[in-house]
């Protein structure tokens, strides 16, 4: 992977599980190549919270790289995105036990002075919800 990237997604269940493992929720950045806010999250808050070990995998809007969804069939990225009915970029999912959504999306850009602070409080809202 770039530098500058997440890992992409290839199995949700086998992710989630990693995840949980961790008493953490998976955060999924659903991406758009060439989106400046993607860009922005990715670099200033999501790609440090991965290096420390914060469970976070990217699914591309637009992108034919096969995942596995949490039924366990096979999938592409696009697929899931149309399957989540996801048209912002960049959007971060939040999912617990059972693949389900377990905080609010986070959709679009925010104020880079608060973006840190929604996420840690939906990060929080997840943890405390299973």
């Amino acid at each position: 992977a770039a530098p500058d990237a997440l890992p992409a997604s290839r199995s949700l269940p086998q992710e989630l599980a990693a995840a949980l493992a961790k008493d953490h929720p998976l955060i999924v950045m659903v991406s758009l190549a060439g989106c400046p806010y993607c860009h922005a999250a990715r670099r200033s808050y999501l790609l440090p919270m991965w290096r420390d070990g914060v469970p976070l995998v990217q699914v591309d809007m637009r992108s034919q790289t096969g995942s596995v969804d949490f039924n366990g069939q096979r999938v592409t990225h696009d697929q899931l995105v149309q399957q989540w009915r996801i048209s912002i970029a960049p959007t971060l999912l939040f999912f617990g036990p059972q693949g389900r959504e377990v905080a609010d999306r986070m959709e679009g850009a925010y104020l880079p002075d608060f973006y840190g602070s929604y996420l840690e409080a939906r990060i929080q809202k997840a943890r405390s919800s299973w």
